[in-house]
């Protein structure tokens, strides 16, 4: 789970790590998986990292140009009603 941040592009990580420190066991747990296309369905505390885990994974591939243009993918962070 540690290497999770070297699934980035250098840059993010390095960003995440000198904003964040380290990643939210959710967040260690999750990026491995979305790495391997898999669909996610992350459950956890509020605060614990769910909305950023979606959010940085998506830009890193926006950054790196590893969606091919035309390439539809959909991130899709969601919320009970209770927590709005």
């Amino acid at each position: 789970m540690e290497n999770s941040l070297a699934l980035f592009h250098p840059l993010v990580g390095r960003w995440f790590c000198e904003r964040y420190g380290a990643p939210t066991d959710v967040q260690a747990r999750s990026w491995p998986e979305i790495a391997d296309g898999k669909h996610v369905l992350i459950t956890a505390p509020t605060g614990s990292g769910k909305t950023l885990t979606a959010f940085l994974w998506s830009l890193n591939q926006l950054i790196t140009g590893a969606w091919e243009r035309g390439t539809r993918s959909t991130t899709l962070p969601r919320s009970s009603t209770g927590g709005l």
